[in-house]
């Protein structure tokens, strides 16, 4: 071994060993492992930040503002509400959602996909009584298996390609990865309907303020539109959009006030008094497209900056004791009410006339620049940052028509991926899918920024010949195996290391040993790397090693030892079904 090679493997355990002990951000361990990298001279000067162009990090913040775009739009629940109304099987509504969050993982971020049925889940268990754990974790891993079916779909295979570039001139194609991977994911998704009663059901008992808030119900007034879904339709109809969440307290028709009895036929022009957690109540009104309280905004709308934010009424305050009506918000400050929550009270009386009092929540609807003044000036503190989608303005399939554009570019090879998806991120943008200033909430900051500073890091190991030389010793050990054991060799390592770092970090370490190590066994680079991205995008055995997993790790009230009791039996599956797929699909010799 040169010194070089010593310096680089230095760097790179340290790094791996750091991460393990998890006592920093990865990103922060990144870095650092960065200016490790260049004061050892490992690392030119001149590329020490090359990383940050690198089209890895383009498109894997790209695909996330796509992914934040087709979430705001709901139009995944309004479909599933729309085509399975009924559906009140667990295993049935197990079977949905493992689906979807499959298949929309093939196509934005797989982290996203969760993200957009998580709420969905959580319909779905109170609607059967079920608990929530039921549904995540299996979800979890339907989204890493969806995520392999497509060069976009998780970062691995974004890293890969790049590798595979560098080798051989050529990247992977956008669904070059889809024939292993729908098998895959086929085979996953079949194993989690029918085994996923091996981790037991649990609940959260340590609930964030965001979930806590989740429990609280507003009451607010909707008025049914000329055009809207819903004219000429019983209430009880309307009601179900809601799945159960959301009760009607009265109907007012001109000047007369009618009893919501669920045969009540709506008729353009009734104003129903709604009482329910925020999401049913958006999902409600978006869906039946009706019109919340209040007057436009255009200015904010025209800007971009129409937004709903949660506040509650201070002791100090000068609304106690005022209704809408007498403050004539719109008026003098352009700002809309939409909800009030009051603990332990019913209110049945119009919105406008409600009389305020400390500790009621209001829900605000108004312009970014405007709501932080009035909040002040009314003495009303904004609760906890959370998306409050009721009254925003949303694009309906747009965002959808963007990232099938984006996508029918890359499969046509029109345009490389990095810059299909840029363009389709500016879109959500350009047309307002996504608030202006939302858009860098919805960037993975401290993945970006581990991506970017380890790319030069980890190629430490090709400049150095490290890889060759790691690669040789696993050639050493495998030399006397056939194809399909040295290919199984590579994958099983590359599973067993995911746990312990990022899996893109696992790739940009492992991808150049993977290369190396096919050429020192005179095979085709193709399976292997493949395989790198498999096992770095399988990651079923604990809560840390990919974020879909600890996304799901409180709200599901999970134990760290509850991911293997699923993820052990699971993983040996893909292993067994990887090795013949790759090679059959990816000849080796």
């Amino acid at each position: 071994m040169t010194t070089q090679q010593i310096l680089s493997f230095g760097v790179i355990g340290l790094m791996m060993a750091i991460f393990i002990w998890d006592r920093f951000r990865y990103d922060i361990v990144a870095c650092c492992a960065l200016v490790l990298a260049v004061a050892a001279g490992l690392v030119p000067f001149g590329k020490a930040f090359s990383g940050f162009g690198d089209d890895i990090v383009i498109i894997v913040g790209s695909a996330l503002v796509v992914s934040t775009g087709v979430a705001r739009s709901g139009i995944v629940d309004m479909a599933i509400k729309r085509f399975f109304p009924n559906l009140d099987k667990p295993h049935l509504q197990l079977a949905l959602l493992l689906i979807v969050v499959a298949v929309l993982s093939a196509f934005i971020k797989n982290i996203g996909a969760l993200a957009i049925m998580i709420p969905v889940a959580f319909q779905f268990a109170r609607k059967t009584g079920k608990s929530p754990s039921l549904y995540l974790m299996p979800m979890s891993f339907a989204a890493l298996l969806g995520g392999l079916m497509t060069q976009i779909g998780t970062s691995p295979n974004i890293v890969v390609s790049r590798l595979r570039e560098e080798i051989t001139g050529a990247p992977f194609t956008m669904f070059d990865f889809t024939p292993v991977g729908a098998t895959l994911t086929l085979v996953g998704v079949v194993f989690l309907i029918f085994f996923h009663w091996l981790v037991p059901e649990r609940q959260n008992e340590n609930p964030s303020l965001e979930e806590a808030l989740d429990l609280k119900t507003y009451f607010s007034e909707a008025t049914v539109v000329e055009g809207s879904n819903f004219d000429g339709k019983k209430l009880n109809e309307l009601l179900k959009l809601g799945d159960g969440e959301v009760v009607a307290t009265a109907i007012l028709r001109g000047h007369s006030r009618m009893s919501p009895f669920p045969d009540v036929m709506l008729k353009a022009g009734d104003t129903i008094l709604l009482e329910g957690v925020p999401d049913a109540l958006d999902g409600v009104v978006t869906h039946a497209k009706l019109k919340l309280s209040g007057k436009p905004i255009p200015e904010a709308r025209a800007e971009g900056n129409l937004v709903s934010i949660e506040a509650v009424i201070t002791a100090e305050s000068m609304l106690i004791g005022l209704s809408a009506r007498q403050l004539s918000l719109w008026n003098r400050r352009r700002v809309n009410l939409l909800a009030v929550s009051r603990q332990g009270h019913k209110l049945t009386e119009r919105l406008s006339e409600v009389t305020l009092r400390a500790g009621d929540v209001l829900l605000l609807q108004g312009s970014r620049r405007n709501l932080p003044a009035f909040l002040q000036e009314f003495s009303c503190l904004p609760l906890a940052q959370r998306d409050i989608m009721l009254g925003t303005p949303r694009r309906g399939y747009v965002p959808l028509l963007i990232l099938a554009a984006a996508m029918g570019v890359t499969a046509a090879g029109l345009t490389p991926v990095s810059i299909a998806f840029f363009c389709a991120a500016l879109a959500m943008v350009v047309f307002r899918v996504i608030p202006l200033v939302d858009v860098y909430k919805s960037l993975d900051a401290p993945i970006l920024i581990m991506l970017a500073a380890l790319i030069p890091v980890s190629d430490t190991l090709r400049t150095t010949g490290g890889s060759d030389l790691i690669a040789g010793w696993l050639g050493d050990f495998a030399a006397e195996m056939p194809p399909f054991g040295a290919l199984a060799l590579m994958l099983v390592t590359a599973m067993a290391v995911t746990p312990f770092l990022n899996n893109a970090a696992t790739v940009l370490v492992m991808g150049p040993i993977a290369a190396s190590f096919a050429e020192a066994l005179h095979y085709k680079p193709e399976a292997f790397l493949m395989a790198v991205a498999i096992g770095a995008g399988c990651d079923f055995l604990t809560p840390i090693g990919h974020q879909c997993n600890t996304l799901v790790f409180g709200p599901g009230g999970y134990r760290f030892s509850d991911y293997p009791r699923l993820g052990l039996p699971l993983s040996f599956i893909i292993i067994v079904v990887s090795v013949p797929v790759l090679l059959y699909v990816w000849p080796a010799l």
